[in-house]
């Protein structure tokens, strides 16, 4: 089973603008909406893929069960935890005449004590065990540092694998603990190793060094249209990402953590669940706002990848 777990999670509104001026009023298209947070994300992609995950994150207010309402729409087995503060909303605009993407993220709730020591309660306390546990996105306020270290740690007493989508301290920590794989940009991988990082060579020596220090057992540092470099104990190899029109960069790391996670749940190699991966995080750039991959998509980027 493949439990995702999203902290910070948010009802995100999409819509569309001619022109961004300042000062203005500015008359928006119809507003969409989608649940959002990054486990959320992979949760809901996975489903597209045709897997199934347990999503747990948490609700608070109206936004809250409107977040709930969109889960059960898009059925997506899942479980809130109840919190006092209000979910987020983030607002998504696209400019039409620019074609530039504009994302407007919130804070989210000040969470108590009581309220994220629940979520750790809750996915420790998940019956069947499950083998992969996915702790994506930001941390709202109010939620420690080390949250996603404690993730780690509650994950190695599953026995399940730890898959840590974060930035910043949150990451340093969590991959200090020891993870299964760790998936950082460059920055953050700069972030991460305290060293410059001029060249392939150095992105490659930088991401072997959490392999070395046992604090992840796979890297995968995401490179946009360049694809991914995948590090582990048996090398490196760098896999490049199939060329696709490209509408909206949203979800697309979401969607690649949920290929790589669904593919290595099914039994597949950590090279074909990489390449499914970078596949279905192609297929969400070709689709609109946050409509993250789809399944016929990503099949086919994943068939023309194989045979390349």
């Amino acid at each position: 089973m493949i439990v995702t777990l999203t902290v910070n999670p948010s009802i995100d509104a999409s819509s569309s603008v001619d022109h961004v001026v300042p000062d203005n009023k500015l008359r928006c298209k119809e507003a969409s909406y989608e649940a959002g947070g990054g486990g959320i994300n992979v949760s809901r992609a996975i489903k597209r893929l045709g897997g199934d995950t347990l999503a747990l994150y948490t609700s608070g207010g109206l936004y809250g069960k409107m977040l709930e309402q969109l889960l059960d729409k898009e059925e997506v087995k899942h479980e809130s935890i109840p919190v006092t503060g209000l979910t987020r909303e983030n607002l998504i605009v696209l400019e039409k005449t620019g074609g530039r993407q504009f994302r407007f993220d919130m804070p989210g709730p000040l969470l108590k004590e009581d309220e994220w020591k629940a979520c750790l309660d809750k996915l420790l306390s998940i019956t069947p065990k499950p083998a992969y546990i996915v702790a994506s996105g930001s941390l709202p306020p109010g939620v420690p540092v080390d949250f996603y270290a404690r993730v780690a740690a509650i994950a190695k007493k599953l026995d399940a694998r730890a898959i840590i989508d974060t930035s910043g301290e949150a990451l340093r920590l969590a991959a200090h603990f020891g993870v299964y794989l760790l998936k950082p940009n460059i920055r953050e991988l700069k972030e991460l190793s305290k060293q410059e990082i001029k060249n392939e060579q150095d992105l490659k020596d930088a991401a072997m060094k959490f392999i070395e220090e046992e604090q992840s057992e796979v890297v995968v540092v995401s490179l946009g249209a360049s694809g991914a470099l995948m590090v582990s104990k048996d090398g490196y190899e760098h896999f490049r990402a199939p060329i696709v029109p490209i509408v909206s960069k949203v979800g697309a790391g979401d969607s690649m953590v949920a290929g790589i996670v669904l593919s290595l749940d099914q039994g597949k190699s950590l090279k074909d669940s990489l390449q499914f991966g970078i596949a279905a995080g192609a297929a969400a750039v070709m689709n609109p706002q946050r409509e993250l991959c789809l399944r016929k998509d990503t099949d086919d980027l994943f068939m023309k990848m194989a045979v390349a």
